[in-house]
């Protein structure tokens, strides 16, 4: 068997880094959440790279960290895979300046992008808190009712 780079990881090993499973690893390149294993030939090992690492484990904190669904969390990826082929691509040195502005403005739109979600989620979350808070002020106001009538009752 031939021995691999260092720098190449087996989809367990993955699965420990990230603290997930191969399952999950697996479904989430049916899903484009994560790009397939490179050049793999049908029955052999799925192999990662460091990259393929860092990808999932942000995948994992987005989803974590904003409640999002699999198709949103497909999709803001999707934007961040995007801005990181233009950046690729500005960093290469592009020189023609409409060429360049039309990166700029490709990057600006998945950004927007990006940032819809996120506000989206943001607003959900202070509905929420906003409802907790009511309920938590009706609870102290009943809990102080109560009281005052268990005082008024004692006298």
């Amino acid at each position: 068997m031939a021995e691999r780079p260092p720098d190449v990881l087996r989809i367990g090993d993955v699965a420990r880094l990230t603290g997930t499973t191969p399952r999950t690893i697996r479904y989430y390149e049916e899903l484009g959440i994560l790009p397939g294993a490179r050049g793999r030939k049908s029955g052999s090992h799925r192999t990662y790279r460091e990259e393929d690492v860092d990808r999932l484990q942000e995948a994992l904190r987005l989803k974590d960290l904003l409640g999002l669904s699999l198709e949103e969390l497909r999709e803001l990826m999707a934007a961040e895979e995007a801005r990181a082929a233009l950046r690729r691509e500005w960093r290469s040195g592009v020189e023609d300046p409409v060429r360049r502005r039309q990166i700029l403005n490709e990057s600006l739109a998945h950004i927007d992008r990006q940032l819809a979600l996120v506000r989206h989620r943001r607003d959900a979350i202070a509905r929420l808190e906003e409802e907790l808070t009511t309920r938590r002020r009706r609870v102290r106001d009943r809990l102080r009712s109560l009281a005052e009538e268990t005082a008024d009752a004692r006298s």
